[in-house]
């Protein structure tokens, strides 16, 4: 078992404890369901317009305010709106460039998930990883019905239960981990997924592992096999496919099996909202005066602790870069690899340290610590990413970034802070490494 440091282990509870008070608040918007998409619009000007969308989620949890953006918009290529959560783990995710435009409003889904679906997947608030290190937001694991529809129920061995269109039961079979075909696999730098049984190579496994495939995709459950003449292979909940040009992409599986998943896709009305932009949402403008906001892929923040240096990224492209502060020893920060969890316009952060300047309590304290107390009032642009309450954010307080000066947060330049805030949405992966 992993040993946990003193100073880990108090601020990991101290987050713990600012976590059961967000999750308080949370619990208390419940009792409170929005209202989405061309109905709500209308209830806000019609006392008699329909309340049918409100009741469909009274018994799912809608996710609370963690900072997520307040724009509602709508996107005329499919005909639905984006909101909330939704809208920033689609734009967090690449947008429509990985999983296409939205085909439904949000629904309440089967499995009790708050749940929206875009061309190529689902995407579901699941509330049981909302105060972890890990995404909220997955995708809705359909392609066993979808398989299932099309080939019908597949036994263990790969033989069709109930017959269907596809007779090639080497795809759906399960590969022995011990046999030549799992070995190969590995030996050439694959995995094999052992609870679905099957394998994932080559360019499919980088994809796979450039998207955190693993929160998104989930195990695969075939091998790669030829179709519509593209290379494809079905995982939990996606179809990932390779053109012959080696061009990669998510195939419009919701879209293309809406009917068999019963989701609701009739288009809505636009109703005054704007038309989704990226530029929506850059309230300040990118210090270095050459951000693509446009490039295609998933954002993504790389922090760099021996070069005191930051990278945002949108997919493979290099969106903006700064030198940063990070964690002055002994309040060093935390490596690995995180996301952007909750979000702060404006925060005051306190906490205590010890003679040697480990900080050993963050918070009041509600007279339960001792040591020197500090406060750092009114920091701009807070993103916290980690467990331990480390967060991206602007710092007014010095102008020494490319050197370590924090508690363990990411410092950031103002201006800089100010520009990413509006372009990491919440779901942001955050890498931070030596």
């Amino acid at each position: 078992m992993k040993s946990t440091s003193p100073k880990h282990a108090v601020r990991l509870m101290s987050s713990l404890a600012a976590a059961c008070l967000i999750a308080v608040a949370f619990l208390s918007t419940l009792s409170t369901v929005p209202q989405f998409g061309a109905k709500a619009v209308a209830a806000q000007t019609d006392p008699n317009a329909s309340t049918e969308v409100v009741d469909e989620f009274a018994n799912v949890v809608i996710p609370p305010d963690m900072g997520q953006t307040s724009a509602q918009v709508y996107v005329s290529a499919t005909g639905h709106t984006l909101r909330g959560q939704m809208l920033d783990y689609w734009r967090a995710n690449g947008a429509s460039s990985v999983y296409g435009n939205p085909i439904s409003e949000p629904f309440a889904a089967p499995n009790g998930y708050y749940s929206q679906a875009f061309e190529a997947g689902v995407f579901q608030f699941e509330p049981e990883y909302l105060f972890t290190e890990d995404p909220d937001v997955r995708l809705m694991p359909i392609s066993g019905s979808v398989l299932n529809h099309r080939v019908g129920n597949l036994r263990r061995d790969g033989h069709r239960a109930q017959g269907g269109g596809d007779s090639r039961a080497y795809v759906w079979r399960w590969v022995d981990p011990s046999g030549s075909a799992a070995q190969k696999a590995v030996n050439s730098g694959g995995t094999y997924a052992s609870d679905t049984g099957h394998t994932i190579t080559g360019d499919m496994l980088a994809w796979y592992n450039n998207h955190e495939g693993w929160f998104y995709l989930g195990d695969p459950l075939s091998q790669q096999v030829r179709e519509r003449g593209v290379t494809v292979q079905f995982f939990e909940a996606g179809l990932l496919m390779k053109s012959d040009e080696g061009t990669m992409s998510l195939a419009p599986v919701a879209k293309e099996n809406a009917k068999v998943l019963a989701l609701k896709t009739k288009r809505v009305e636009q109703a005054g909202l704007p038309e989704f932009d990226e530029s929506l949402f850059i309230t300040d403008p990118n210090p270095g005066g050459w951000a693509d906001i446009y490039a295609p892929g998933r954002k993504w923040i790389e922090v760099s602790i021996s070069k005191q240096t930051l990278w945002a990224y949108q997919g493979q492209t290099v969106v903006a870069t700064s030198l940063v502060s990070t964690g002055l020893e002994p309040n060093h920060t935390e490596k690995g690899n995180f996301h952007v969890r909750y979000k702060k316009l404006k925060e005051t952060m306190t906490g205590f340290t010890n003679a040697t300047g480990e900080v050993v309590g963050l918070g009041d304290g509600s007279g339960q610590q001792s040591g020197e107390r500090y406060e750092v009032k009114d920091i701009p642009h807070v993103m916290y990413f980690d467990a331990d309450a480390e967060a991206l954010h602007g710092a007014y307080w010095h102008n020494n970034f490319g050197n370590r000066m924090s508690h363990g947060c990411v410092n950031l330049p103002l201006d800089f802070a100010a520009f990413l805030y509006g372009w990491a949405p919440l779901g942001t992966e955050v890498w931070v490494h030596e």
